[in-house]
């Protein structure tokens, strides 16, 4: 049976220019650069302009605003009526309000860093080091291609976690080599020879003791440590020392020596070679706030205020397709062409301010209200934040405020702080007084750090000493705070 209904629903929709604005947001200063470059390459009618005018335009969050109510972009259905009706009136005004040209540096970024070179970091990949070092080796094409593919086997922090069987059926099936188990694991040994020590261990019991074996065994410890590895590395781990110095029968002064071999060699070998997302690599500042006597000044890295404008091409072929008498079908094509390119530059232009006013705005907030931390540097002084906080004051959406949370750094007096540190849950104290969880972390760290590491504190004495400082506090709780801080349990805390 059929039956027709009345249905009314609210729905919220977003336009293209608040999705490409969001995106924006969420671009740290290190890509910004990257993402402008594509926009430039995609859309002629942008460009950098050396000396851009003011903007004499309506602010950005005005046109935000309109599409809201419902504006979308301007797509041409083709129609004869489409063309005839091309206005291009607000494109080639006279005077000095031409189309728009924007400049989003002024006094307040600065640009000590312009006009200078910037140093690109060169780096070799870990698998790039082990092929180079491989054709040291005297091997025949055949064997050098059953090598590269055990050294492409291994993992970026040095391990071959590949069965061995596995790479023979690779070779097999996809370079059509036949080879054997035996042959793989003489290659194997060969590349464990290579730099870094411990290359292309199985597990980190043969890491350490390949590195182990590079030391020279007259050095003090050399020996008792090979021992522990290879008899005791159970015991070890689990730092049950006194049933190792009892197998071993050392000394006090042996075991301490033999302990301090193995801490210093490195669990992870190809950790200094791994390939690194760039922009994880090293960190650029969004922010910089410097403490001038007493009064915090905050600028915006200069890197978010690029010099873009609408191109002068663009609008001096709008201006003679306004001067002329006959406009052919493909003229107005043509200017059709032009004008969506140049909203689409104006939109890209008033997303990037956008995305200042809203870095600026967010950020401004959170050095008030974290004033204390930035004059000293002192975590305890740190008040509970959390995102609703900051988007009550700003007047933003909460989910905006964490794209700028996540993804931003500000370079203090004190390091340089990933924004969402500033933020953090609440603790009552015996007074009723809510303080932040960080400043408990903060103490929770100081006592660990302050401990005697013969007798390191349990979960249970680090909740115990809390509760005095007077801070209303459960043991799992201090075990999580522990955890999150990347803190051990006490056993493995212990030092000889």
């Amino acid at each position: 049976m059929l039956k027709q209904t009345q249905q009314q629903k609210l729905l919220q929709k977003l336009s293209p220019q608040q999705i490409q604005l969001m995106k924006l947001l969420q671009v740290p200063t290190a890509v910004l650069e990257e993402r402008i470059k594509e926009e430039l390459e995609e859309n002629p009618a942008l460009e950098y302009g050396e000396e851009a005018h003011e903007d004499e335009f309506k602010d950005p969050q005005d046109e935000y605003a309109g599409e809201e109510e419902g504006e979308d972009e301007f797509e041409p259905d083709g129609s004869e009526n489409e063309y005839d009706n091309i206005d291009i009136s607000e494109y080639v005004s006279e005077g000095d309000d031409d189309i728009a040209d924007y400049r989003l540096r002024d006094d307040n970024y600065p640009d000590q860093d312009e006009n200078k070179t910037i140093p690109v970091r060169v780096e070799t990949s870990f698998h790039e080091h082990l092929l180079e070092q491989l054709g040291m080796l005297e091997l025949d094409e055949r064997k050098n291609s059953i090598a590269e593919q055990i050294i492409g086997s291994i993992d970026d922090d040095g391990y071959l976690r590949r069965e061995v069987s596995a790479i023979v059926d690779d070779l097999s099936f996809s370079q059509n080599v036949s080879t054997d188990e035996e042959e793989i694991r003489d290659l194997i040994k060969k590349i464990q020879d290579f730099d870094p020590p411990g290359i292309c261990a199985t597990d980190l019991k043969e890491c350490l003791l390949l590195q182990l074996k590079r030391k020279s065994q007259d050095d003090p410890g050399v020996s008792g440590a090979y021992q522990i590895l290879e008899n005791y590395f159970d015991e070890f781990t689990k730092k049950h020392y006194e049933k190792i110095q009892k197998g071993l029968n050392m000394s006090d002064e042996e075991l301490k020596e033999a302990i301090g071999q193995i801490i210093r060699l490195t669990p992870k070998p190809g950790g200094n070679y791994a390939t690194l997302n760039k922009a994880e690599s090293y960190v650029v500042p969004d922010f910089f706030i410097l403490n001038n006597n007493g009064k915090l000044e905050l600028t915006l890295n200069s890197k978010n205020a690029p010099d873009l404008r609408i191109s002068e091409g663009y609008r001096d072929m709008l201006r003679e397709y306004d001067r002329g008498d006959k406009k052919d079908k493909r003229q107005k094509e043509a200017v059709l062409f032009i004008k969506q390119k140049i909203d689409a530059a104006k939109w890209f232009i008033d997303a990037i301010k956008q995305r200042q006013h809203t870095l600026l705005s967010t950020m401004e907030s959170i050095m008030a209200y974290q004033r204390e931390f930035f004059l000293t540097g002192d975590e305890t002084t740190m008040r509970p934040m959390i995102l609703k906080d900051i988007a009550d004051i700003t007047q933003l959406d909460i989910s905006t405020v964490s794209r700028v949370a996540n993804s931003k750094y500000v370079q203090t007096e004190f390091g340089t702080f990933k924004l969402k540190f500033f933020f953090s849950e609440s603790l009552s104290t015996d007074s009723g007084e809510e303080v932040s969880t960080r400043e408990v972390k903060k103490i929770l760290s100081d006592l660990i750090e302050g401990e005697n590491k013969r007798k390191p504190l349990s979960d249970e004495n680090l909740t115990k000493m809390l509760q005095d400082k007077g801070y209303n506090i459960a043991r799992r709780t201090v075990a999580k705070y522990r955890e999150q801080l990347n803190i051990p349990v006490a056993r493995l805390r212990k030092e000889l």
